[in-house]
């Protein structure tokens, strides 16, 4: 039976959560319409053959080139269903994901990519640690990655094959490559709505050192797109900005209902302004001395 969605699942080394990963996804076959998983492994030590054993429905595939872009281009390449949806091998999805991606198509014809919610696994659910609470009201702020900057993050997003062809493929680790996929496909006219209720889980980065390595990612990133001398003046200033922000994050951590208790938004708020002069510091030296190369190539070895 030919599959509505083809799931793609880049992979690196994480059998444990790629098999938590793999288990809701098959929760939900009886309760949906047909789909298939291509996991796309990536370089790993050892190939998750053992994790996807269990499930007739998934299939390995290999991407030599470096990046969960590649990867995920590999997946859409084998690829046997009209639609496609991403998620990352250390996510969870909810129950109805694969049942309310393809229900939004079908209601929605003119919507060409949706990009779901994305909330934190807590390992304690009453009690916090800083780097979750951070993440819970940071970490992943799907709405407005949609809404205001038109792209959604590629660890929950779906797509109509045929638009995914005429956009074309996600770059690799040398650029952000679900904001770059996303401003090709608005060129295009596409629509990219949020859809909330399609939610995934993913647990918080482990410990300060990898919040600053996705952070060098994006900087680096965002630092080789910028032009001449006034790109400079420009970065400099929202680097100074950037080391000023926090206080001006105080309502948001208040007021998130994505944490609970005084505690956690007290530890979310110290991370974000660790975090965000961290960010001014490392702005400022690449406004000094260039280099950004070096910040999104050490991302892939520090994961």
């Amino acid at each position: 039976m030919t599959p509505r969605l083809s799931i793609g699942i880049p992979h690196l080394n994480d059998q444990a959560a790629l098999a938590d990963c793999l288990a809701a996804l098959a929760a939900q076959a009886g309760t949906a319409a047909p789909f298939e998983v291509i996991v796309v492994d990536n370089g790993s030590e050892r190939l998750p053959e053992a994790e996807i054993a269990p499930y007739p429905f998934v299939r390995l595939a290999q991407e030599a080139t470096p990046g969960p872009g590649p990867a995920r281009n590999r997946a859409a390449a084998l690829a046997q269903a009209d639609l496609l949806a991403f998620i990352d091998a250390d996510c969870t999805a909810a129950p109805g994901w694969v049942a309310g991606i393809i229900d939004y198509f079908a209601a929605h014809p003119g919507v060409g990519v949706i990009g779901g919610e994305v909330r934190i696994r807590l390992r304690d659910p009453a009690r916090s640690t800083a780097i979750e609470a951070y993440e819970a009201i940071y970490g992943y702020r799907m709405k407005m990655y949609v809404e205001r900057d038109n792209y959604t993050a590629t660890c929950n997003m779906a797509v109509r094959r045929a638009l995914f062809q005429a956009v074309g493929g996600f770059g690799g680790i040398d650029i952000a490559e679900d904001r770059d996929w996303g401003r090709r496909a608005t060129a295009l006219g596409a629509r990219i709505d949020y859809v909330p209720s399609i939610a995934i889980e993913t647990a918080a980065r482990d410990d300060f050192g990898q919040l600053r390595r996705k952070w060098d990612r994006h900087i680096g990133h965002d630092f080789a797109e910028v032009r001449g001398g006034t790109g400079r003046l420009k970065w400099t200033a929202r680097a100074v900005a950037m080391a000023l922000s926090p206080v001006g994050e105080l309502p948001r951590v208040l007021t998130s209902d994505r944490v609970a208790g005084l505690r956690a938004r007290s530890l979310g708020f110290a991370t974000l302004t660790r975090l965000r002069l961290y960010r001014a510091r490392r702005m400022a030296g690449l406004a000094l001395f260039g280099a950004p190369r070096s910040l999104y190539e050490g991302w892939r070895q520090g994961q």
